[in-house]
C-alpha cells in the first residue's frame, strides 16, 4: 500500500479528535443531539483549521445510524460510505473550478430529489467565495429554503468575499488559529502512535511554524520526519530542513545592528545564504524577533505571552535594555516593509542587505524616528569621549546644530599635533576630505589651494581677493565656521591641525607656487603674499 500523509491519515473522523475548536464541536453536538439542525452553515476561518474536517464529521453525525453523543458511530455503512466518499447522500464540491451558474443550477436541480439512503442531502462547498456573483444569485432562493432533507455547508478562508444575503442565511462558525500548545500537544499524541522519537523543543517550533494551522504543522512534521528517516529527530534538525534561523543568529545579527557594524551584519547574512537558509523565512522570524523585544520593553512580565525558555527570555531582556523604543520601531518599519518588497523580488539578498544597511546606518533617513536614532548615536560618541565632527544641514548655512566652540567642547580628551608630513598627506587628500561638507562651504573650501607653511600650519591659499562682497569672504570670517573645519580636518586624521588663510597677490596660479611646502619659503621668498585681516 503506498504512502499516506500525516495530514489525511490522522483526519479526525468524530467531533473527539476535532482540537482547537471546541466552541464549534460543542454547538454542532447539541444540534445533533437535540435534533435541531439548521439548513444552512458558513465555516470561516484560517488555512488547515478543520473547516472542512468538521463539514465532513457533521455530515457523517446527521446521517449516522447510531450516534454517539451527537457524533458519528464510524461503525455503520453510513458512516463508511461517507469516509469512503462513495456516499450519494454526500456531495463535495470545489467552488475554485465549479464557479459558473450552470454548476450552482444543477445542484438546484439536484436538491428537488430525496436521499437514496440516511435522512440528509448535504452539499459542502469549499472555497464558496470563488463563487461568481451570477452563481451566488442563481443559489440564493434555494440556500433560503430548501428542502427539509438538504443541508448546505458553505467552507471559505475569505468571508468578506460572501455577499450579505448569502451571510444573512447561514448560521456562521468562525474556525480560530489554534494554538501552539494544542498543535504540539496533537503532533506529540501522533507521534506516539507512529512509533517515532521526537524532541519536545521541535514539537514547538513546528507548531509555531504552522501558524495556528494543524494541517501545516502535520505536513512540516511529515518532511522533517523524511529528511530523518529512522532517526531520533531534534530541534536543530528542525531548523535544517526547514531553513529556519535559530535565535542565536537573530541575537548576534541585532548587535551587530546596534553597534553600527555594517560589515559584521552583512557577514551574517553571508552566513545564512552559504547555509541556504530560506531568506523569507528570515526576514519574517527577524521582524518577529523585533516584536518579541517591543513587548519585552513595554512590560517584563511576557513569559507566557511570548511562550520563549526562560534562557531567551534573559536575553531578549538584555537586549531590550540595550536599544531605545523609536529606534526598535524603525527597526521593525523597515523590515516590515522589507517583508513586502521581498515576495515576488528575484534579488532578495540584495534588498536584505539594503535594509540591514539602513538599520546600521540612519543618516541614510530623515524621517524622525531615524533622526532619533542619530541622536543616540552621537550621545553614545560623546559618552565615549569620540570627537563629532558637526555637518551642514543646507546651502549656506554655517551652523546648523552646534556652533564651531560647541563641537570642539564635547571633546574629552586633547589630539595630538600632526607632523608636517601628516599634513602634506592631508593636503593631497583635500577634495576628499572636504566633500563632507556641503553648499557654499564646500565650494569655498575646494576653491582654496592646501599647503603646510613653516609653523606647520594647514595654510588655504586663494587665488581671488577675499574683499568685503566676496563670499568664500563672507564663509570664512565666522569663528565658528573655522572650528567646524578644524574638527572635520581632525577626524578625518585624528590629529590637532591649525589652520590659516592666505591670498596669493603674486599673479601666478596658487597651484604653480606651492608645489611643496619648503620649497616656497625656500625659492619664492620675493612673491608677496598677504594674510587676510578679517
Amino acid at each position: 500500500m503506498s504512502y499516506t500523509a500525516l495530514y489525511r491519515k490522522f483526519r479526525p473522523q468524530d467531533f473527539e479528535d476535532v482540537k482547537g475548536q471546541d466552541h464549534i464541536v460543542t454547538a454542532l453536538k447539541n444540534q445533533v443531539k437535540a435534533n435541531r439542525l439548521g439548513h444552512a452553515y458558513l465555516f470561516t476561518g484560517t488555512r488547515g483549521t478543520g473547516k472542512t474536517t468538521v463539514a465532513k464529521i457533521l455530515a457523517k453525525a446527521v446521517n449516522c445510524e447510531h450516534p454517539v453523543d451527537g457524533s458519528p458511530c464510524n461503525e455503520c455503512e453510513t458512516c463508511k460510505r461517507i469516509a469512503e466518499g462513495s456516499s450519494m447522500n454526500v456531495f463535495e464540491i470545489d467552488a475554485a473550478s465549479n464557479n459558473s451558474v450552470s454548476n450552482i443550477r444543477d445542484i438546484v436541480e439536484e436538491v428537488a430529489y430525496s436521499p437514496t439512503e440516511g435522512k440528509y442531502k448535504v452539499y459542502i462547498i469549499d472555497e464558496v467565495h470563488m463563487l461568481s456573483a451570477s452563481a451566488f444569485a442563481a443559489l440564493l432562493k434555494t440556500l433560503e429554503e430548501p428542502p427539509a432533507y438538504v443541508i448546505f455547508i458553505l467552507a471559505t478562508t475569505e468571508v468578506h468575499m460572501i455577499p450579505i444575503t448569502i451571510l444573512s442565511r447561514c448560521q456562521r462558525y468562525d474556525f480560530r488559529r489554534i494554538s501552539i500548545d494544542t498543535i504540539a500537544g496533537r503532533l506529540q499524541e501522533l507521534m506516539v502512535k507512529e512509533n517515532i522519537s521526537v524532541e519536545d523543543k521541535a514539537f514547538r517550533y513546528v507548531a509555531k511554524a504552522a501558524d495556528g494551522s494543524m494541517r501545516d504543522a502535520l505536513s512540516l512534521l511529515d518532511q522533517c520526519i523524511a529528511f530523518y528517516l529512522g532517526e531520533n529527530l531534534t530541534y536543530d534538525k528542525v531548523l535544517q530542513v526547514l531553513g529556519a534561523v535559530d535565535n542565536e543568529i537573530f541575537s548576534q545579527l541585532l548587535r551587530h545592528v546596534l553597534q553600527h557594524d555594517v560589515t559584521g551584519a552583512i557577514g551574517v547574512l553571508e552566513e545564512m545564504v552559504v547555509q541556504g537558509r530560506d531568506l523569507n523565512q528570515f526576514v519574517i522570524e527577524f521582524t518577529w524577533y523585533m516584536r518579541n523585544l517591543m513587548l519585552v520593553k513595554s512590560d517584563t512580565n511576557m513569559e507566557d505571552v511570548l511562550e520563549v525558555s526562560s534562557e531567551h527570555m534573559a536575553l531578549l531582556k538584555e537586549e531590550a535594555a540595550m536599544v531605545g523604543d523609536e529606534t526598535l520601531m524603525r527597526y521593525v518599519r523597515i523590515f516590515s516593509e522589507l517583508s513586502n518588497q521581498i515576495r515576488q523580488s528575484s534579488q532578495k539578498r540584495v534588498l536584505i542587505e539594503i535594509a540591514l544597511i539602513k538599520l546600521c546606518r540612519p543618516q541614510m533617513e530623515q524621517d524622525y524616528e531615524a533622526i532619533v536614532d542619530r541622536l543616540d548615536v552621537v550621545e553614545h560618541k560623546i559618552e565615549e569621549g569620540v570627537p563629532v565632527m558637526v555637518q551642514q544641514a543646507s546651502a549656506g548655512t554655517v551652523n546648523p546644530g552646534l556652533s564651531g566652540a560647541g563641537a570642539s567642547a564635547v571633546q574629552k580628551k586633547d589630539l595630538p599635533d600632526a607632523m608636517p608630513e601628516e599634513v602634506q598627506k592631508l593636503c593631497r587628500e583635500w577634495k576628499q576630505i572636504v566633500s563632507g561638507s556641503s553648499g557654499l562651504l564646500r565650494q569655498a573650501l575646494l576653491s582654496a589651494y592646501p599647503t603646510v607653511n613653516e609653523q606647520n600650519q594647514l595654510m588655504l591659499v586663494y587665488d581671488e581677493p577675499l574683499g568685503a562682497k566676496s563670499i568664500n569672504s563672507s564663509i570664512l570670517a565666522s569663528e565658528d565656521t573655522m572650528a567646524d573645519l578644524e574638527a572635520m580636518v581632525e577626524e578625518a586624521i585624528g590629529k590637532h591641525v591649525p589652520i590659516v588663510v592666505k591670498v596669493n597677490t603674486s599673479g601666478a596660479a596658487s597651484s604653480q607656487l606651492y608645489t611643496n611646502a619648503v620649497d616656497y619659503f625656500a625659492k619664492v621668498a620675493n612673491i608677496e603674499i598677504e594674510e587676510e585681516d578679517f
